[in-house]
């Protein structure tokens, strides 16, 4: 139980103290009334004594009685009205509230701090008022009066006769048996005559005659002459005096029926709130119920109809009358008193106490004492026969079970039982808790061996209670006589009021002792369903039982919280209801215990309305929608609808300007995307539409940072390959992962769409409408040098409180509104909300604003119900930007930098370019070549230039040189065209051109990346059209290819806030296998003494100047794109050095057309390009020359032929195949690693002796079949041949994937000098044997053939070479053996020689044959090493072909 002012032993002092009545005459009533109270009241403050009083027991000891209180009231003859008394303590509870900043309990239990309140006054009030108006029932005399006061005015005419009358009225009432009420204790009532004297209006020496007069006739202790009113009601007003009556008057309302009835209208306002209005069914609407917790079970028990009632009804009467009050300020009471006064009346009390009361009690104890011991014969005095009453002869107690129920057992008032019961509460009234507790010892076996039940109760309750307050505690408290007690009046005598009572007092006693777990037990019993308010009481102090106890029982107390406010709620306690949920929510907020959390919220919500308190209302509600509930979508439903009208409720009263949040849906602002820019057209026929940047593309940080860096390359082309300082890349959409730390640009007139995010985490729809965006704006100018203010921020909050669309904002920002949006149960859906800004400035977007609405579909009447449910509020959009993590002190605490997505800056006009791609394919073969058109619309009102465009697949697409024929100028003319230029030849010789390959705006450094687009003058207009053509190659590699295209546009204005924008497009090629072409050089061993026809043969430029080029083809093709067959058209080359200059093989067109699975090869003989063709004009330049297998030959050195050529990398870069989707990381390293350096001279110059450096173009025609039609594809695949002797292939060999790279921290040592390798050695020599075919030689006559061999050496590096002929080394494999004969050589069989560079040296042999037959004579093994490198050894050389020579016998 909660903490009390008064201790328990004041407590139940003042519970049963004695009752003195009240008769005034009508003079001495208005005497009184001059202070507005009556004599009752005026006496009330002053009822305690101050001095202890003194009386002796039967037994001649003395008894001390300390702080003795008396209860003086008024008789009421009116027996008490049961619903009458309901109210009065309902009243009592409800206006006795917590008051304002009351001192907190602080409790800390395990994991929980509450915050309780320390006391319950409300619980004292109502129990202090209903032990007042406990009815005064036959079997027990505690509440009966035991004296009357007689109170007559000095100004009575004669008041000795109207002390006469109030005598007779006095007696007719006790004793004519008329009336049932009031009780009195003992026949012989004492009766004190008080003569009242108004000192400010009447005669002092009259008063004291009369009472002169009166002390003669009553006896000086039977008499008192009270003088009062000692001034005026009007002198004085001014001084400031105390007012005692206050504390008890306003305490509680049963004295006081003007505050009670004022109270009652403002609790009746609270309680009976319509069922529309609460929200709840009519049948279970909360209010005063029909039955109140006082009501009894039994109300025709004769005992209870017969008890006393408090008031009288005169004075009701009167108070009514008399009390004239404004609401403003209470009625002051006690004006015509000075503190004089109060000490006469005190005086009055002590007097009357001390020399009338206490001495008539002790005499009728006295009395009483002296019947008991006649009458049971036993010795004079109880106190010496205690031992024989009470030591043995005990009645064996029966169980309640047991006993007939015999409440209605009534004994007549002479019986002796009685007397011993009304001798024990005598002595109880006067602190005699020993002889008192004998007395009702006694009582109770003598009611218990008649089965009198109850009062064998009222003997057992008071029992335990003297025991308890015997000083000295001299026995234990007897809890069990208690526990019996309350059974007995709850069970047996149904009598609830008095097991109430026995309840609180015992309650309270085992507080006192610490026991609360027998208190709450025993409180949480005596709750029951015929007093809510009751019940709600108990449960409350049973829950503080368990929160006091030594440990803690924290749910326990939260649980019977919640059970006390819903009895409350059902008494009408509205907000004693409120109070007792929000203590409960302290232990179940946050612990998981969703539903109770919910219920409580509900709860708290629903009562807070019901009290007009809506903020907190709607905070509680609000509660219950944003957590996860794990409610049913029916309960969750009904939690929506109260929270709805108690929001528009709330919203009506307050009329506020701005918008209050709603907590509905949830709102991820984190996840806001913000979008600038035009909205795309869509494609139009064969028209396809740049894709660019959408909110329906997932945003990808590898593509990000792809789109970045190609737009720092456009960018650094465009400002002469430097990147600016103030560059920033170009961000269309942005999100949590981009980079938000600077101001968005966006840029007039153009529209700013802000996805927002909705969660709906309710099982019922959501109905959203009029949505729009909250924003303020700042005009500013920025045409001028530096940005001036030009106008005061503008914000659309009051326009979207009312909804109206003005068209004074529309000028600055137009705002698109959403008029319906619904979000279906526990759905996550965005909604994009528009902005156009019409004026420059800084615009900042605050949030969303929207009406809120159930999404449930309504009857006939659901239009009206829609209105009813609905409100309209807002969410702020609060994003949080990146924590920042850079310096010491942002990386030892949290801070988060800005985030600025919702913040643009509205710019100046700006261009707008749309891109169109006309006949785009979505596949292709690989490298086939196909040429569609793109279109460049310009849809501003500026003029744009600087139109570039950069790729991640150069080498997918070209736009031509700049000297190429761009005939026909349409896409439709040109529908049926190769996408060659073609020349009618028949195949012959090659054909040769020399192009540059500037011409294709190709650097030697670097692949063409960036490709800028002419435009006529420069520009290209508001709303001109641009088509020009463009060629496509399929990729080298089959499978799906993004491929990335960055357009670049710049405004006319140099100085515009924006400096360019660009334009992205990612086309999707899916490329399937064409051809395989492989193909090897190998080294010619004719050397220029062959060439006798060419005169200028010595010449040493034509040295080393042809050789064998082996092209293998292979149709890989699957036939998936209805591919009949290939056909090789042409093979082009395209060198430096080498071009092909005839095609040996093939024979007609057999070898040229290639089926399915099908291969063919092709020998080609190449020569070094003439001199004339190398002059210092084409210095750089490269030589394509066709051979062409058909009729007509394909122009190589055109586009788009050399453009894709050139577009692949040139050949003096090492070149790894094509650059796939992964091509730009690949040419990012290459940029980014820093050259290595010029190579070693001595790996130079032996590289150049194996290399070829010729690049083949081998161009095909396919046959398909599509849609029953032939159609001809074309394309051409590239070759690079860059070692003699090493096979070179079309297709690239797959990338393996890099293995992960551990982590260094030591720097990687310098890569090794990198030496040329044997393969590369064996190439510095070219060898090769001149000697007749077949020699005639006579074996008969000479044994010996001699035949002279010139063996010449050729130099093919650029330095000096050594070298070592072996003449000795034989053939050891045994098949050469086999087949050639075995020979020797003659004369010097090593040579040792230093030939220059590219130096020719003849060698003459001697071979000699000892008989017929056929011989290789390439067995001289030739070794040889550059003579710089001293250190190196010789490396044997490539030994030549089999040189066969015959031997015939003549």
């Amino acid at each position: 139980m909660a903490q009390c002012v008064q201790s328990v032993q004041e407590f139940i002092q003042d519970s049963f103290v004695p009752m003195v009545a009240v008769l005034c005459s009508e003079d001495a009533e208005r005497v009184t009334r001059k202070n507005n109270l009556s004599f009752p009241e005026l006496l009330r403050p002053f009822c305690r004594l101050t001095s202890e009083g003194h009386l002796r027991d039967p037994n001649n000891q003395v008894v001390v009685v300390k702080g003795l209180r008396i209860s003086v009231t008024g008789i009421n003859t009116r027996p008490p009205q049961t619903p009458e008394l309901q109210r009065v303590l309902s009243q009592a509870v409800s206006i006795c509230q917590p008051p304002e900043g009351s001192p907190a309990n602080v409790i800390t239990a395990g994991d929980y701090d509450l915050n309780i309140s320390a006391t319950t006054p409300w619980f004292e009030t109502y129990r202090e008022n209903f032990l007042q108006s406990m009815p005064a029932s036959e079997h027990e005399f505690l509440s009966h009066y035991l004296a009357c006061m007689l109170v007559v005015s000095s100004n009575e005419a004669v008041p000795t006769e109207q002390f006469l009358k109030l005598s007779q009225e006095q007696h007719r009432i006790q004793h004519s048996g008329d009336y049932t009420h009031p009780k009195w204790f003992i026949p012989n009532t004492l009766k004190y005559y008080v003569l009242l004297h108004d000192i400010s209006d009447g005669d002092e020496q009259r008063a004291d005659s009369v009472y002169e007069d009166m002390k003669q006739r009553y006896g000086t202790q039977g008499c008192y002459l009270l003088k009062i009113n000692s001034r005026s009601g009007s002198t004085g007003a001014d001084e400031q005096m105390p007012d005692p009556w206050s504390q008890y008057l306003h305490k509680t309302s049963i004295h006081n029926p003007e505050l009670y009835e004022e109270s009652a209208v403002n609790n009746a306002t609270e309680n009976n709130i319509s069922a529309e209005e609460d929200g709840l069914d009519p049948a279970v609407r909360d209010g005063v119920s029909d039955t109140h917790p006082l009501q009894l079970d039994s109300p025709s028990d004769a005992l209870i109809d017969e008890s006393q009632a408090v008031n009288s009804a005169n004075m009701t009467k009167a108070l009514k009358q008399a009390s004239v009050s404004s609401n403003s300020s209470p009625t002051p009471r006690g004006t015509c008193l000075t503190l004089n006064d109060h000490d006469h009346i005190r005086q009055f009390i002590q007097e009357f106490t001390f020399r009338g009361l206490l001495p008539h009690i002790e005499k009728n104890i006295r009395q009483l004492n002296d019947q008991l011991v006649s009458r049971k014969g036993l010795s004079r005095s109880l106190f010496s026969a205690t031992k024989k009453l009470f030591g043995g002869g005990k009645v064996p107690e029966k169980s309640i079970a047991e006993l007939k129920n015999t409440a209605g057992l009534l004994y007549p008032s002479e019986a002796p039982e009685l007397q011993i019961r009304k001798m024990a509460d005598l002595c109880f009234l006067v602190q005699h808790y020993e002889l008192a507790y004998n007395c009702y010892h006694t009582a109770k076996k003598d009611f218990l061996s008649d089965q009198a039940m109850l009062y064998a109760a009222g003997a057992l309750e008071m029992a335990a209670v003297a025991a308890f307050l015997q000083s000295g505690a001299p026995r234990p408290y007897p809890a069990h006589y208690m526990d019996t007690a309350i059974q007995t009046y709850r069970d047996v005598c149904k009598n609830m009021l008095l097991a109430e009572r026995c309840c609180l007092l015992s309650a309270e006693i085992l507080k006192s002792q610490a026991k609360y777990s027998d208190a709450a037990t025993l409180l949480i019993k005596m709750t029951s369903e015929d007093s809510d308010l009751r019940s709600a009481l108990l449960l409350e102090q049973a829950a503080h039982c368990f929160i006091n106890m030594r440990s803690p029982m924290v749910r326990k107390f939260a649980f019977h919280m919640i059970l006390a406010g819903h009895r409350f709620s059902k008494a009408g306690q509205k907000r004693h209801a409120l109070r007792c949920y929000c203590q409960a929510l302290q232990v179940y907020k946050g612990k998981g215990w969703t539903l109770a959390e919910d219920h409580i919220n509900f709860t708290i919500g629903r009562q807070s309305f019901t009290l007009r308190q809506p903020e907190n209302a709607v905070a509680a509600f609000r509660h219950i929608l944003i957590n996860d509930s794990k409610q049913s979508a029916v309960q969750q439903a009904a939690f929506l609808r109260e929270y709805l009208y108690v929001y528009k409720s709330m919203s009506q009263v307050s009329g506020e300007s701005s918008l209050p949040q709603l907590p509905l849906p949830c709102l991820h602002s984190s996840q806001t995307r913000v979008f600038f820019g035009h909205e795309r057209r869509l494609a139009e026929g064969e028209k396809q539409a740049a894709t660019h940047v959408s909110l329906d593309q997932e945003f990808d940080r590898d593509s990000s940072q792809l789109w970045k860096e190609l737009e720092e390359r456009v960018v650094a082309a465009a400002n002469r390959g430097s990147v600016p300082n103030t560059f920033q890349p170009s961000q269309c959409c942005l999100n949590s992962q981009t980079d938000n730390l600077r101001y968005p640009l966006a840029v007039v007139e153009e529209p700013i769409i802000v996805e927002v995010v909705f969660r709906n985490p309710l099982k019922v729809p959501l109905a959203l409408s009029a949505l729009s965006l909250l924003w303020k704006f700042t005009v500013k100018d920025f045409s001028g040098p530096q940005d001036s203010t030009s106008g005061e921020t503008i914000s659309n909050e009051k326009e979207a409180v009312a909804l109206k669309e003005t068209t004074a904002l529309g000028d600055i920002i137009d705002t698109q509104v959403i008029p319906e949006f619904t979000i279906s149960p526990e759905e996550t859906k965005v909604a994009r909300l528009k902005l156009l800004p019409r004026k420059t400035g800084e615009l900042h977007v605050l949030g969303v604003v929207y009406n809120l609405g159930t999404g449930e579909v309504g009857n006939s009447e659901g239009s009206l119900a829609s209105d009813v449910m609905c409100v309209r509020g807002q969410q702020n959009l609060e994003i949080q930007g990146p924590r920042l993590n850079v310096t010491k002190e942002e990386k030892t605490s949290v801070k988060y930098g800005p985030d600025r997505r919702l913040d643009p800056i509205i710019t100046p006009a700006m261009p707008l370019l749309e891109v169109f791609f006309i006949n785009f394919p979505t596949g292709l073969l690989c490298g086939e070549i196909r040429k569609a058109w793109v279109e460049f619309v310009n849809v501003s009102g500026v003029p744009l230039t600087g139109l570039r465009v950069a790729s991640t697949h150069p080498e997918f697409f070209t736009f031509g040189s700049a000297t190429s024929d761009l005939t026909p100028v349409t896409p439709t003319a040109a529908e049926h065209c190769s996408a060659y230029k073609t020349v009618a030849t028949a195949p012959s010789q090659a054909s040769v051109s020399l192009v540059s390959p500037a011409a294709f705006g190709v650097s030697s450094s670097d692949r063409p990346m960036v490709a800028e687009i002419p435009l006529s003058r420069g520009l290209l207009g508001p709303g001109d059209a641009l088509q020009i053509p463009l060629w496509l190659r399929g990729p080298d590699r089959e499978g799906v290819h993004e491929i990335n295209f960055l357009f670049y546009y710049e405004s006319t204005e140099k100085a515009a806030k924006l400096s360019h924008r660009v334009l992205r497009h990612t086309a999707f090629i899916c490329a399937s296998r064409s051809l395989s072409i492989r193909a090897t050089a190998s080294q010619s061993n004719t050397l220029y003494s062959r060439e006798r026809e060419k005169p200028e043969a010595g010449d040493g430029e034509e040295k080393n100047t042809s050789m064998l080029v082996f092209v293998d083809v292979e149709n890989v093709n699957t036939s998936e794109a209805g591919v009949r067959e290939f056909h090789i058209v042409q093979v082009s080359s395209s060198s430096r050095q080498w071009r092909l200059h005839k095609c040996i093989n093939p024979v007609g067109d057999r070898d040229t057309k290639l089926a399915s699975r099908e291969r063919g090869k092709l020998c080609f003989k190449a020569t070094r390009c003439k001199t004339e063709e190398a002059t210092s004009d084409a210095a750089g330049k490269y030589t394509f020359a066709d051979l062409n297998l058909g009729s007509e030959q394909i122009v190589s050195s055109t586009t788009p032929c050399a453009d894709f050529f050139f577009r692949q990398g040139l050949p003096s870069e090492p070149r790894r195949g094509v650059v796939s989707a992964g091509g730009v990381s690949q040419m990012r390293r290459q940029s980014l690693t820093p050259q290595s350096g010029i190579d070693d001279d001595v790996t130079s110059i032996v590289r150049k002796c194996s290399e070829v450096e010729l690049d083949i173009i081998v161009l095909w025609k396919a046959y398909v079949v599509e849609d029953n039609k032939q159609l001809i594809l074309e394309g051409q695949l590239h070759v690079a041949l860059q070692t003699i002797g090493k096979e070179a292939c079309s297709l690239s060999q797959k990338e393996e994937t890099q293995e992960m790279v551990l982590l260094k921290f030591k720097p990687d040592l310098p890569p090794p000098v990198s030496k040329p390798s044997l393969e590369q050695l064996s190439h510095l020599i070219k060898t090769c044997l001149h000697y007749p075919e077949s020699y005639d030689h006579p074996f008969p006559q000479k044994r010996l053939c001699m035949v002279p061999v010139t063996l010449m050496l050729s130099n093919c590096s650029l330095a000096q070479v050594d070298v070592i002929i072996d003449l000795r080394h034989k053939t050891t494999s045994p098949e050469s053996l086999e087949v050639h004969g075995s020979f020797s050589w003659l004369g010097q069989t090593q040579y040792k020689l230093q030939l220059q560079a590219q130096e020719v040296h003849r060698l003459s042999l001697k071979a000699c044959f000892f008989q017929a037959g056929v011989y290789n004579l390439g067995t001289p093994r030739v070794f040889a090493k550059l003579a710089q490198t001293s250190a190196m050894c010789e490396t044997s050389q490539q030994s030549a072909m089999p040189a066969l020579i015959i031997i015939n016998s003549v």
